[in-house]
């Protein structure tokens, strides 16, 4: 206890920067200090100092759109745009030629998205068609015509049964 009373003294005994400067060093590293950690930088003005990796949310408060935020927004959260503004090509220059089906941006074109879509269709028709050629294919086509024959037997004896039941 007494130790404890003795860092207080000596700590209240120095002057504000020197008092700033010891607290800094004494939460340096630690995480969960992030708050006072930036609350000292601000008051020793080190803030652009780095010493190590930050865990800490660091949100700069001068933004591009603060002449459009809403007045009530603190500078953390809705403090500008959530999404940035799309560029705009300027006038007279033209835009850079598209490289393997994707825009210069990284989006795929419409036209590469088509070929791929038909290709795909194209593989499925044709792995359709040459399974029918197959002797499992070919069981298959057989049974499922033998499928529908019997469907169609049994439809036409119920029709039969029905008109027989009307009549008499």
């Amino acid at each position: 206890m007494s130790d404890t009373r003795e860092i207080l003294a000596r700590l209240a005994a120095l002057p504000d920067a020197e008092l700033a400067a010891t607290l800094r060093a004494a939460v340096e590293g630690r995480s969960t200090f992030w708050a006072v950690r930036a609350a000292l930088d601000e008051l020793i003005g080190a803030t652009d100092a780095v010493s190590g990796p930050d865990v800490s949310p660091d949100t700069s408060r001068a933004s591009v759109y603060d002449g459009v935020a809403e007045a009530s927004a603190s500078g953390q959260v809705g403090g500008g745009f959530p999404v940035p503004a799309v560029p705009v090509q300027p006038t007279g220059i033209t835009t850079p030629p598209e490289t393997g089906g994707y825009s210069p941006s990284g989006v795929p074109t419409f036209e590469s998205v088509r070929d791929k879509v038909e290709q795909r269709f194209g593989t499925a028709q044709g792995m359709g068609e040459l399974d029918r050629q197959t002797p499992a294919g070919r069981s298959a086509d057989e049974r499922f015509a033998a499928r529908e024959k019997a469907a169609r037997e049994r439809l036409d004896q119920i029709r039969k049964s029905l008109r027989g039941n009307d009549a008499g």
